[in-house]
């Protein structure tokens, strides 16, 4: 006697109807999901957008108002005296661009030299650490070291620390973001330029710095947008002045500083001029975003 196989009981459903029922019940599920993930992210862009505009916004009713000529043609001034920004303007400028202009090929070079270089090396996990470190620190603690380093020991504050100081902060960010475009750039880009003949630095400067050159321009724009509004390192280093004053071996004005000393002010013009230093930074870093990825955009 011949043995039969008995096959389970399918309460009446054909297999492929099965099958089609448990695809349906499956595509549901990541349909909703996939509807609830939409619902997340669009509901946190609108709490970002709002928060942005209300801060744009706030800047632009109450700054506004108090842009005119004076604010740049006028140094700063007692309360009463129509004074205004030219000297923190010009100090502004000229500590944020030495600073960067110290810090990015620096960072430069050490994000080369960990993207290409020390590929899982103990040194260069130990550079990428401490600039991890050194990215995340208090930008106060970077003022007080600069303090330590160059104001105590020369026994006056100055341009120049101010300058060392926001160099500092914008080494880690120039490293990071070095690093991370180098690595995006695909090793058969390398190799076909070492086939050509071509050494490892040409080869990097040619080919990997032209192919990342948009994300490396993105990161120093990152460092000068932070650059243009510490506060804390510039008055443990340059302090402000409220003279005019391009010498960078004396205490030099900046818009930041300048911005707390006259915010916390119980005089309504001091007042005033603080926000609109306010919207000149925050405008001026737009600005100088929108004109480079213009250039940059053309240049692709």
């Amino acid at each position: 006697m011949s043995a039969s196989i008995t096959q389970p009981a399918s309460h009446g459903i054909p297999g492929g109807a099965r099958d089609h029922s448990v695809a349906a019940q499956l595509s549901r599920r990541r349909g909703r999901a996939n509807l609830i993930a939409k619902v997340l992210c669009f509901s946190a862009t609108a709490v970002a957008l709002v928060f942005l505009f209300a801060i744009l916004g706030t800047l632009f009713w109450l700054g506004f108002s108090g842009l005119h000529a004076s604010v740049f043609t006028h140094m700063t001034r007692p309360p009463g005296s129509e004074g205004g920004l030219l000297n923190a303007i010009v100090g502004s400028i000229i500590q944020t661009f030495f600073g960067v202009l110290i810090g990015t090929p620096i960072g430069l070079m050490v994000g080369t030299y960990l993207a290409e270089y020390a590929r899982g090396s103990l040194l260069g996990n130990a550079v990428r650490f401490v600039s991890d470190v050194l990215l995340s620190a208090p930008s106060i603690l970077i003022g007080l070291f600069a303090y330590q380093l160059l104001v105590a020991p020369f026994g006056g504050f100055s341009g120049l620390a101010g300058i060392a100081a926001l160099a500092v902060i914008v080494i880690p960010i120039v490293v990071r973001t070095t690093e991370d475009m180098l690595q995006l750039i695909p090793s058969s880009l390398r190799e076909a330029a070492v086939a050509l003949g071509a050494p490892k630095w040409k080869s990097i400067v040619m080919v990997c710095y032209r192919a990342a050159i948009n994300g490396i321009a993105t990161g120093v724009l990152l460092a000068i947008a932070r650059v243009a509004g510490e506060t804390a390192p510039l008055l443990f280093t340059s302090l402000g002045n409220l003279n005019w004053s391009v010498d960078l071996t004396g205490p030099m004005s900046s818009l930041p500083v300048t911005i707390y000393q006259y915010a916390g002010s119980a005089f309504e013009d001091w007042v005033q001029l603080a926000w609109v230093g306010a919207l000149l930074i925050t405008f001026g870093v737009l600005a100088l975003n929108i004109i480079a990825r213009v250039v940059l955009r053309r240049r692709s």
